[in-house]
C-alpha cells in the first residue's frame, strides 16, 4: 500500500470490537496502544483479525493536549 500520509505507526492488532455498524482496532506498537475506530464494513474487508500486522495511518489538521 502507498500514501501520501507521513505519520504512519506499524505495530499488531491486539483487540477488536465490533458493533453493527462501527469497529474499534486495538493495536500495540513500539510507542504504546493505538485505537482506531474504523467502520465494520472496512474492517471485514480488510478480514482485520487479532495478531495481523498493520499500519496506523494517522492524518490530523490538529493535536492538543491538555493538563
Amino acid at each position: 500500500m502507498q500514501t501520501s500520509i507521513r505519520n504512519q505507526i506499524s505495530g499488531k492488532v491486539l483487540e477488536i470490537v465490533e458493533d453493527k455498524v462501527l469497529t474499534e482496532v486495538v493495536m500495540v506498537t513500539a510507542a504504546g496502544k493505538i485505537a482506531a475506530v474504523i467502520t465494520t464494513r472496512s474492517a471485514r474487508e480488510m478480514s482485520l483479525q487479532v495478531g495481523d500486522t498493520v499500519a496506523a495511518i494517522i492524518k490530523a489538521t490538529n493535536v492538543s493536549i491538555g493538563k
